[in-house]
Parts: C-alpha cells; sequence; structure tokens
C-alpha cells in the first residue's frame, strides 16, 4: 500500500480483516470507547464490534484492538507518552467539528453517504482559524496553566459552556436526576 491509498482492510496476527472505514463508524467507536457506563472490557468489545463486520472471526482481541487503534490514529502507532489534557470530546464537539471539517472538505459531512476516517482526519488536522480552533485553544492555555488574553477571558466568560469539557454522565448520576425531577413533579 502507498502513502497515497486509504486502507479498507487491517492486518490482525498475519491475516487481513476488513475495518469499517467510514468517519461515522470510528466516532461511534471512539463513543464506546468512552461509555463511563461500560466496563474497559465492554468498551474494547464495542469498538471490535463497530469496526470489524467480521469480528467474531478475529484470531486475536489484543491485536485486533492495536491494529484499529492504530487505524483510528492514521496508520501511526501511538507514542509512549504521559497522559495529555483532553482538548477535545468528539461528541460534545460535534456541532462544533462538523461545520469546521465542512469548510476544510468544501462539502457537508454529515450529508455525505461516505467518508473515509483519514480524509476525514486530514480536514479535522487542516481545521484553521474559527470558533471549535479559539475553543481548543482556550482549553489548551487552561490546561498548560498559560494565562488568557483580555479577548480569550471574555470569550470564554460568555461562551463557557463551550469551553468546558463535561464528565459523561453516569448511569447513577441519570438515575439520581431523574428521581430527583420525579420528586419536583417535572
Amino acid at each position: 500500500m502507498s502513502a497515497w491509498d486509504l486502507p479498507t482492510t487491517v492486518d490482525v496476527a498475519g491475516r487481513a480483516f476488513a475495518i469499517r472505514t467510514d468517519f461515522r463508524a470510528v466516532l461511534d467507536a471512539l463513543a464506546a470507547l468512552a461509555d463511563p457506563e461500560l466496563t474497559r472490557q465492554e468498551q474494547y468489545m464495542a469498538c471490535l464490534q463497530i469496526l470489524y463486520p467480521r469480528w467474531q472471526e478475529l484470531p486475536d482481541a489484543n491485536a485486533a484492538l492495536r491494529a484499529a487503534f492504530v487505524f483510528i490514529n492514521g496508520g501511526k502507532e501511538e507514542e509512549a507518552r504521559g497522559p495529555l489534557p483532553r482538548l477535545v470530546d468528539w461528541e460534545q464537539d460535534a456541532a462544533l467539528i462538523a461545520p469546521a471539517v465542512d469548510k476544510v472538505l468544501g462539502y457537508s459531512c454529515r450529508r455525505c453517504d461516505y467518508l473515509h476516517w483519514w480524509e476525514f482526519l486530514g480536514a479535522f488536522y487542516g481545521i484553521g482559524d474559527g470558533l471549535f480552533a479559539q475553543v481548543v485553544s482556550i482549553r489548551s492555555k487552561r490546561a498548560k496553566g498559560k494565562k488568557l488574553n483580555d479577548q480569550e477571558r471574555e470569550f470564554a466568560r460568555e461562551n463557557a459552556i463551550l469551553i468546558k469539557i463535561r464528565a459523561p454522565e453516569s448511569a447513577e448520576d441519570k438515575a439520581e436526576k431523574e428521581r430527583l425531577l420525579e420528586l419536583l413533579g417535572r
């Protein structure tokens, strides 16, 4: 495969396996991997089931996960490094990411029938100035303990809901919220 090819298979224990390459499938897999209601093993299993059409035939789940992670990472092995601050939440930021990606692509990624993950990722990396870039810049500065300038502080104050990455709501939190709403008669 050349550097210009878009893969549709990955190598798992010496065998080629088809992998779902549309960006929506990968985003679904990433959402499953971040689902707080699933155990780590359930998250991994969901990822395999989403990305591999023939997941039942996988000879080695760990090798399949490693291959999936390399695919998700644009064909590059993960670098060994300490934990990085989370600057993007694919679910929470979807309404900011999609128009920014659309601007790079020149068409709507949400309306297209198919868009290979690597093409989506390339467009994502090509996002220049705009609302999403501003939100990520402020998140990054805060994570690094850097001071915001006056405009950034004002923007962050006025758009706090966009800037703060919300922790996923657990099943217990949802149940408690519903219980309280019932008590209030709502």
